[in-house]
């Protein structure tokens, strides 16, 4: 018998000694077959016997192979996906028909659904990091003293709150606004440990008119704990519809601003504890530019 005989025919012959428990090798010679190429064609789809599985063979992963195979993964993707080598994945799925071509629109969601589970991972594994990141800030600072309140709160006033700037009448009044409900909470802290009576605050409102006014009107009068005589008619930011904004939704409440009645003298208070707090970077710098200048004429003065 040669080579020559028909495929159809020789495939026939094929699987049923393959059926019989004969080996590749014992085929090829049973049916003269030159090629190794030809035995594959007539094998092809035909599982190889267990008894030529090697015994450390991955059962559970050869199956996975096999599946994705048939899904028409390449080589190379399935030995991505399974951790494998290229050689292995070839040994599992030689036997697996070679799946067609894939369509443009296929590949592209195929594409699409790799990259969702892959940042649906990644994403988790990120806010991971940035959880256990903010975890260890939170101990380094620890819990604030009265002093290390007052240098935060005049720091936060000075970034957030109404100053004095050249041009403009002066402002002398302490009035901070921000939308933040942290903020908020910090920056009444700061007040209590200024020494500021609640009652001397007024509170108002900032808002869009699009957004739901009494429910951040009562948002607010809960987490300042004031009463609803400190605060003042609302202030309404007229709609713009070319306008796309974010800040929208059940979340939105819009800013709150603190006004300070009769606060002419903690406004100059805030106003020199923030110059303490920025003048101390200079000196230091000034300290450490000393130290560095006395380190050089040291090592000048040494004997070589």
């Amino acid at each position: 018998m040669t080579s020559t005989v028909p495929l159809s025919q020789l495939r026939e012959q094929a699987i049923t000694l393959r059926r019989l428990g004969k080996s590749r090798r014992e085929i090829k010679e049973i049916l003269q077959i030159r090629s190794n190429e030809r035995l594959n064609d007539a094998l092809r789809g035909e599982p190889p016997l267990e008894s030529t599985w090697r015994p450390n063979a991955k059962v559970g992963l050869r199956a996975k192979a096999r599946e994705l195979r048939s899904q028409g993964l390449d080589y190379k993707r399935i030995a991505a996906e399974l951790g494998v080598s290229k050689s292995s994945v070839s040994l599992w799925v030689r036997d697996v028909p070679r799946p067609e071509r894939l369509s443009y629109e296929e590949c592209r969601k195929r594409h699409h659904a790799a990259m969702t589970a892959y940042w649906t991972a990644e994403r988790e594994r990120r806010e991971a990091i940035k959880s256990s990141v903010k975890s260890v800030a939170r101990c380094e600072i620890g819990r604030l003293t009265d002093r290390e309140i007052l240098i935060a709160g005049a720091i936060a006033y000075w970034c957030e709150g109404a100053k004095n700037k050249p041009g403009r009448p002066p402002c002398n009044r302490v009035i901070f606004t921000n939308s933040d409900p942290a903020m908020i909470r910090f920056f009444i802290r700061f007040l209590d440990v200024a020494e500021v009576e609640r009652q001397a605050l007024v509170y108002r409102l900032q808002i869009h008119e699009t957004a739901d006014v009494e429910a951040a009107q009562r948002y607010w009068l809960d987490l300042t704990g004031g009463e609803p005589t400190q605060f003042r008619r609302p202030s309404i930011k007229r709609h713009n519809p070319a306008t796309n904004r974010a800040n929208v939704g059940d979340q939105y409440h819009g800013c709150l601003r603190i006004e300070v009645r009769c606060s002419t003298k903690l406004f100059h208070r805030i106003e020199g504890w923030a110059q303490a707090v920025m003048a101390s970077a200079s000196e230091e710098e000034e300290e450490q530019e000393e130290e560095d200048g006395e380190d050089a004429m040291r090592l000048n003065l040494e004997p070589s």
